[in-house]
């Protein structure tokens, strides 16, 4: 199966994190990456490994450089990876011995592991992904801050763990996350409330969701058991619903005021 597969990766400015997500990627015999002109050192890592072929596209939304990376797969499987995805030796085993012809089955989720500076967490908050499909059966949208793929028939969840192990600088991590949450103000003022998920409705109410976070994080995900790595994880989780809550008050007192002049 391992030869029908193709990773695929998005990054900028992943120096901390890109090469030790291509080292567990020696399998493949091709690894797209499309790049959004990175500034850093991440070119030159990408280039050391012969191969990764490096495709560069500015960055629009994560659907689009998405759909243009499945663009130049030539392999009938896509591995779909954020640039600090580590792809377990158990998960790449579990993938090698998966049928090739199953038409039942055109799609996997892939559980994940949070990990703070390396330590691998108990619990997290990121839900399974679905990382392995096949390349004519799926398609790329938007969903808020992040992508969504939609695919066409049935999926299963493999058993083995991709751990999750950013370790870009605090800095950088602030200015994602406030990206991120601007396009997250976007998506819940702009969704009817009917169609948001109960998480996302909590989430608009600005003043509940960082103290249900750092209880779903500590307590509930047992992030109290993983010692000075937990709470880390948690604060970071607090502080991201802080802001969100921040650019939600933002909007409505400053922007929808005003329109409301205009």
């Amino acid at each position: 199966m391992l030869k029908k597969v193709t990773p695929l990766i998005l990054t900028y400015n992943e120096a901390p994190n890109i090469g030790r997500t291509l080292q567990n990627l020696a399998w493949a015999k091709e690894i797209i990456v499309i790049d959004s002109y990175s500034n850093d050192e991440t070119l030159e890592i990408l280039n050391s490994y012969p191969h990764v072929k490096v495709f560069q596209k500015k960055f629009d939304t994560h659907a689009t450089q998405w759909n243009y990376g499945l663009e130049q797969v030539k392999s009938p499987w896509v591995l779909s990876l954020d640039a600090d995805y580590i792809v377990t030796d158990e998960l790449i085993a579990e993938i090698e011995v998966l049928p090739i012809i199953d038409s039942q089955i055109n799609g996997y989720f892939a559980r994940f592991k949070y990990c703070v500076f390396g330590k691998p967490l108990r619990g997290t908050i990121l839900p399974p992904r679905q990382v392995l499909f096949r390349k004519d059966k799926a398609i790329y949208i938007d969903d808020g801050h992040t992508q969504l793929l939609q695919l066409t028939g049935k999926s299963a969840t493999l058993s083995g763990y991709i751990n999750h192990d950013d370790r870009k600088s605090f800095s950088r991590w602030l200015w994602a996350q406030d990206r991120y949450m601007l396009i997250e103000v976007k998506k819940l003022l702009e969704t009817p409330v009917n169609e948001l998920s109960l998480s996302d409705r909590i989430r608009k109410q600005k003043l509940f969701a960082p103290f249900i976070i750092l209880f779903y994080c500590l307590i509930l995900k047992g992030g109290i058991l993983d010692e000075w790595a937990g709470w880390y994880y948690a604060f970071q989780r607090v502080l991201a619903e802080i802001m969100l809550s921040i650019r939600l008050i933002e909007y409505e007192k400053f922007y929808q005021n005003q329109a409301n002049k205009d």
